[in-house]
């Protein structure tokens, strides 16, 4: 992405830069849409990231308790959902009949919860000792105190990771988008990145003179490589703070089943 056009359309690129230059960035960042997609990617990663952690917690939590009645068909019904699903036209007319097309939240809550993770998190939840809720019951302590104050404290590797893994995932994301929202104000930044570079694919079939389609498509070369650097940056700049919680949290999450 900091190579020249011609070097890249030319294969001369293997390791480092060859003639450092910054047209693809140039060329991307002459949208403007680029500004608005990044700020709403970054709203529904933080509040999608934080609706996916509250209710993920609130799953796991009764279900790792082995005194809640049923909690074995429960479970099934989670797991069957793995499985079937009802589809893209019925998630479509579901999402139309309450009123959540072309709004923020057609991006968070018909993904609120992942059962994998909500596995993950069950098992992990179920590797804390019972032994603290009855000293914590004892003391009076309420079930949701005991979440609050004891199970989390207790469970940042788990938290971390799968707010890693919602992260990820809402940053990545752009179909949901691209069924769901008109306005393109609302269009976070993978849409936006796609769309920019299918206009300029479909830009570059327009072009007759052999010379010109050569430079614009080196142009379009970068402007992929630089595509996929912007879109990545922030997960790379986020992993190294959570990484030391990342593999732990993998490991004790994946003892049991």
């Amino acid at each position: 992405s900091c190579s020249s056009p011609q070097a890249v359309y030319s294969g001369r690129v293997v390791l480092w830069p060859v003639d450092l230059s910054v047209e693809g960035y140039e060329a991307v960042f002459k949208n403007r849409q680029i500004i608005s997609g990044t700020l709403n990617s970054v709203y529904y990663t933080c509040v999608g990231t934080m609706v996916n952690l509250a209710m993920t917690t609130a799953t796991a939590y009764p279900l790792a308790r082995r005194t809640l009645p049923g909690r074995g068909f429960i479970i099934k019904l989670f797991v069957f959902t793995m499985f079937f699903s009802g589809g893209m036209i019925p998630n479509y007319i579901l999402l139309m009949k309450l009123h959540m097309l072309n709004t923020r939240w057609s991006l968070i809550i018909p993904g609120a919860i992942s059962v994998y993770n909500m596995i993950l998190m069950r098992t992990f939840f179920q590797n804390i000792p019972e032994e603290l809720f009855d000293a914590a019951s004892i003391d009076g302590c309420s079930d949701f105190r005991y979440l609050i104050q004891i199970i989390l404290p207790l469970s940042k590797p788990i938290v971390a990771v799968l707010a890693l893994y919602y992260a990820v995932a809402h940053w990545n994301s752009y179909f949901n988008a691209m069924m769901y929202l008109t306005d393109q104000k609302l269009a976070p930044l993978q849409l936006v990145l796609r769309d920019i570079l299918v206009s300029n694919t479909i830009s570059l079939s327009e072009i007759a003179d052999e010379e010109t389609m050569r430079a614009r498509q080196g142009i379009a070369e970068l402007m992929k490589f630089s595509l996929i650097v912007i879109s990545s940056l922030p997960v790379m700049v986020i992993y190294p703070f959570i990484q030391k919680y990342f593999v732990k949290g993998v490991m004790l999450g994946s003892i049991k089943g």
